[in-house]
């Protein structure tokens, strides 16, 4: 039997996502954006609600091409708001689009998202070597950084919490369990990993 993390368990949707992308550094910057529209969406919600709505969600905003939705108006973002393939949360919608645009301009500033976000972890993956789930940490002091940057820059729906779960999505950190059979090769992609 696989040993995997314990929150990945519940479902085969949680497991695939587990086994071939959580934790995986990232650098693209569309996928960056994709992870942020999405932590943003789980506000309140599980996981699991999220990625059974992710394809909705790559319809919805252009799969995630920040200089799309940046351009979107108001009456797109309200037709969004009738989509059931989505989270229609009117703050929610409305924070991609700001977020898109922030994502722009600190781009422009810092040469891409992924300069800017993987600054906060000095450009390389954090090895954390937990053992058991309830050692994971909600957030961490890079977290609490990162959040009260993108305040300070514009972006919403982006508090510590949120801001965690987008490090470990994005292989800012590496949170998998020591015994979980993504650690090690997790791990291996941080050491070779270089932004």
């Amino acid at each position: 039997m696989v040993a995997r993390c314990p929150w990945s368990e519940h479902s085969s949707e949680e497991r695939l996502y587990h086994d071939t992308e959580w934790g995986v550094p990232l650098a693209d910057d569309r996928r960056l954006f994709e992870f942020l529209v999405l932590d943003a969406a789980q506000a309140g919600l599980s996981w699991l609600t999220v990625l059974r709505k992710r394809e909705g969600y790559r319809r919805a905003f252009a799969d995630f091409d920040a200089n799309a939705v940046a351009l979107y108006n108001d009456a797109m973002l309200e037709s969004l708001l009738q989509d059931p393939g989505i989270v229609r949360n009117r703050q929610k919608v409305a924070s991609a689009r700001g977020n898109a645009r922030a994502v722009l301009e600190v781009s422009a500033e810092k040469g891409s998202l992924a300069a800017y976000v993987w600054g906060f972890v000095d450009g390389r993956p954090v090895q954390n070597a937990w053992t058991r789930q309830e050692q994971v940490p909600a957030v961490a002091p890079a977290a609490t950084a990162m959040s009260k940057d993108m305040k300070r820059r514009g972006f919403s729906f982006c508090g510590p919490t949120i801001c965690y779960a987008f490090m470990q999505a994005a292989g800012l950190v590496n949170d998998h369990l020591t015994s979980c059979f993504r650690y090690e090769e997790i791990g291996a992609l941080g050491e070779s990993f270089r932004l």
